[in-house]
């Protein structure tokens, strides 16, 4: 019932973030803080990492009860036949008869090795390590979907670049054509500037399919319906001149004590540390006191009423002295027999008890001598997992920090080229449409500032994605 509720829940904020996302994508332009929230809120994943630690959570809460005393009452009625035992006289009889009895019992550890406090805290830090699980599924998107909206952004502007390709080349064929039926142009001229021209419409065909694949790829990671209206705010340019100053050696100390991976391996070979302690408090005595109240009704319980004694002779006698004396006798008399009402029998019949019980473990097929050892296990794979996590987290920062500093020297040389190649292609436009220059030294500059533009374009959000994947690392908010 639990998880068809879950599932109930999941579907609706599955259907909220759809409907909130149609009605805000069409109106305006998406920003990366929309997008990263609208994921959050639609992914999969995410929930279940959620669902998982509100399991977490409602066992700590559980294994914090056992603590307490348990309280539990019993009640039973039989029905009768035959030879049986009368439960208020304790004595066989040969008829059918009703019984019931009630119970309440309670009972309480106060002494078990220390297991249940140390399963306590094991749940406690199990609930915390799923916490920051779940923080780190949330890291995890957050970081995918920068990377999916910068390659939309990467690829609008290649969309945008391929478009002005083609008007330049659109120009140049429309002003060539009216030369070429002058005859004032050689025809290898023309034909050059349209295949130029044709290659441009192909180079905006592919680019746009590029686009719309990348748009695909961030409404899948949103969790939300493909729109091809979809528009992006574009990133402001202060990000692309961004200096990062801070070392690699820097930002691993930070991730350390910031990034919710690194909480959430210490937490769990806390909690498996906890894990050995409780399986090791299962070897020693168990000490609990317990209480007890019953009573017990029987269809065949009767009493008699009694209403005096008198003093009778008897056949017996006795001599004393050679003297023979007659025997007499005390004798209670009672009127009819009659049933004990049933709330006088629950009365009578009342039964209370306590008592300490101390049970000792000597032998059990050695079963928790092996428990001890899986939690050990357990204990090491998180030591190994905790260990592990920290050399690839290093390894990772010094990969990213160096893919930053690639980028952005990248950045910078690519910025110098298309610098230079915009002079150069200034200067053969002018001597082509002078009749100087010849096609092939024309098409060669603009296929180079063609290419240069494009890897330019590339490079700048690679930078930002560099940038941000570090941030990342150091917990910063990331949009």
């Amino acid at each position: 019932m639990k998880r068809i509720v879950a599932a109930c829940i999941c579907c609706s904020v599955l259907l909220l973030g759809i409907s909130g996302y149609s009605q805000q994508a069409n109106p305006q332009k998406l920003n990366l803080k929309q997008c990263i929230e609208t994921g959050i809120a639609n992914n999969f994943d995410v929930w279940q990492r959620q669902l998982q630690a509100e399991s977490d959570k409602a066992n700590w809460k559980q294994v914090k009860l056992n603590i307490f005393p348990d309280l539990n009452a019993s009640a039973g009625h039989s029905f009768n036949q035959g030879r049986s035992i009368d439960p208020y006289t304790n004595s066989p009889v040969t008829q059918s008869f009703n019984s019931s009895n009630y119970g309440v019992n309670s009972n309480v550890v106060l002494f078990n090795g220390f297991a249940i406090q140390n399963n306590i805290k094991q749940n406690s830090l199990a609930y915390r390590a799923a916490t920051m699980e779940l923080q780190q599924e949330k890291d995890n998107l957050t970081v995918n979907i920068i990377l999916t909206y910068l390659q939309v952004l990467s690829n609008t502007d290649l969309v945008e670049q391929a478009k002005n390709q083609m008007v330049l080349s659109g120009k140049q064929v429309e002003r060539l054509e009216v030369l070429n039926k002058e005859g004032a142009i050689r025809p290898s001229a023309f034909s050059d500037l349209k295949g130029q021209y044709a290659g441009d419409r192909v180079s905006i065909i592919n680019a746009e399919n590029a686009l719309e694949t990348s748009k695909i790829n961030l409404s899948r990671l949103m969790n939300v319906p493909y729109n091809k209206d979809m528009e992006l705010e574009k990133i402001g340019p202060e990000s692309f001149a961004a200096i990062y100053e801070t070392s690699s050696a820097g930002i691993y100390e930070t991730a350390l004590k910031q990034l919710a991976m690194i909480k959430a391996v210490d937490l769990r070979q806390q909690s498996a540390g906890k894990g050995v302690k409780v399986a090791k408090g299962q070897l020693f005595p168990r000490l609990t006191f317990g209480v007890g109240v019953s009573t017990s009704f029987s269809s065949v319980a009767f009493q008699s009423q009694y209403l005096n004694t008198v003093y009778s002779p008897t056949s017996d006698s006795a001599i004393v002295s050679n003297v023979k004396y007659p025997v007499y006798r005390f004798h209670d008399n009672f009127t009819t027999s009659s049933k004990i009402p049933y709330m006088d029998q629950l009365d009578n019949n009342l039964y209370t008890s306590f008592g300490f019980s101390l049970s000792i473990p000597l032998f059990n097929s050695l079963a928790q001598r092996n428990r001890i050892k899986q939690a050990k296990i357990n204990l090491k794979n998180a030591e190994v997992t905790a260990s592990y996590t920290r050399t690839q987290l290093s390894r990772d920062i010094d990969l990213a920090y160096i893919n930053m500093t690639s980028a952005a020297d990248r950045y910078k040389v690519l910025l110098e080229q298309v610098n230079a190649l915009n002079e150069s292609f200034k200067a053969a436009e002018i001597l082509f449409q002078q009749g100087v220059g010849n096609s092939v030294d024309y098409l060669t500059v603009k296929n180079n500032l063609d290419r240069a533009n494009i890897n330019l374009i590339i490079a700048k959000y690679d930078y930002v994605l560099r940038i941000k994947i570090l941030d990342y690392y150091q917990g910063k908010q990331l949009w």
